[in-house]
């Protein structure tokens, strides 16, 4: 449900990545390598954020170059951090998400937010927000509207044992259909979401 080919992106005379490539069906892969690798940049091409200098990315068989609205159709993604509008509220972050995916909040989105410890903080702005609990909003997001494809930046950066071990169960539930690809410095998380673990000499291989 996810694919890149030969994706290269540089900035100036720096060359961040060359020629990766890669194929996901169901199941979690985790990106582990070092920090300043390049990790975040290729979620950002993945999630059709940043323009990669070359290459194609698809979604749930849809190519984000020559139809973006439909591969992004098909994607919950889920920044490093989100403070695009500080004002919103918690409720009204969810209530944008599942209007731009043409659905709405229901019980299994709200009883998520639920276990993660969200219900007290639905009326506050991100603004006010501990990294940890905006990063609980974006997570409880990715299943409006059920997509295929979740592409999620550092996914436990700022969250409690709780909320991670809500995460892991998240994960592992969502992978039976869809494919969750994550950018993770932390392994022991990665190994719990029972996550293939690739590097960037991998995607270039």
């Amino acid at each position: 449900m996810l694919r890149f080919e030969k994706l290269s992106k540089r900035y100036g005379d720096h060359v961040i990545f060359k020629g990766l490539h890669y194929a996901a069906g169901n199941g979690c892969v985790a990106l582990c390598d070092e920090n300043g690798s390049g990790k975040s940049t290729l979620l950002g091409i993945l999630a059709g954020m940043i323009d990669a200098d070359e290459g194609e990315v698809w979604l749930d068989g849809q190519s984000l170059r020559t139809a973006p609205f439909e591969a992004k159709s098909a994607l919950a993604y889920v920044p490093e951090d989100y403070l695009e509008h500080p004002a919103q509220t918690g409720r009204e972050f969810l209530d944008l998400v599942a209007s731009t995916r043409k659905t709405a909040v229901d019980s299994a989105v709200l009883d998520l937010a639920d276990r993660f410890g969200l219900s007290p903080h639905l009326e506050k702005r991100f603004e006010q927000m501990s990294l940890g609990t905006r990063k609980k909003f974006l997570l409880s997001a990715t299943i409006i509207g059920n997509p295929r494809v979740v592409i999620v930046d550092e996914p436990v950066n700022g969250l409690d044992a709780a909320g991670r071990a809500v995460l892991v169960e998240l994960f592992t539930t969502l992978a039976t259909e869809r494919t969750i690809f994550f950018a993770s410095h932390d392994l022991k998380f990665a190994r719990a979401c029972e996550a293939k673990m690739v590097n960037f000499a991998d995607l270039a291989a």
